[in-house]
C-alpha cells in the first residue's frame, strides 16, 4: 500500500440527472499513481483507493482526466464535512 497527502479544490459537475463533485489530483501525484498502477487499472482506467478528508473515511477509485486523476466525493462526505463546490480540502490516498 502506497499513501498519498495533497489539498485539492472541490468542483461541481453539472451532469445530466445529476451533479458530481470532484478534486483533480495535482499532476506530479497523478504521474506517480499512474506509474505505480500501470497494469493494474479496472475499468474506464480506474484506480481503488482508500480515502480520508476530515473524519470521514472511505473506499472508492480514481478515474483518469486529462492528464490527471478525478476523485469524485459523495454527498455523504461532503454533508459530513461540510464540503461544498469550492471548498479547498486535505485529503489523505491510499492505494
Amino acid at each position: 500500500m502506497i499513501q498519498f497527502e495533497f489539498s485539492g479544490t472541490v468542483v461541481e459537475h453539472q451532469g445530466e440527472k445529476a451533479s458530481w463533485f470532484f478534486v483533480t489530483l495535482p499532476d506530479d501525484l497523478a504521474q506517480e499513481i499512474a506509474r505505480f498502477t500501470k497494469g493494474m487499472r479496472g475499468g474506464w482506467g480506474s484506480v481503488k483507493v482508500d480515502v480520508t478528508i476530515g473524519a470521514t473515511s472511505w473506499n472508492t477509485s480514481i478515474f483518469p482526466s486529462d492528464d490527471s486523476f478525478v476523485l469524485p466525493v459523495k454527498k455523504a462526505v461532503r454533508k459530513a464535512e461540510g464540503i461544498d463546490h469550492g471548498s479547498e480540502v486535505e485529503i489523505t490516498l491510499s492505494i
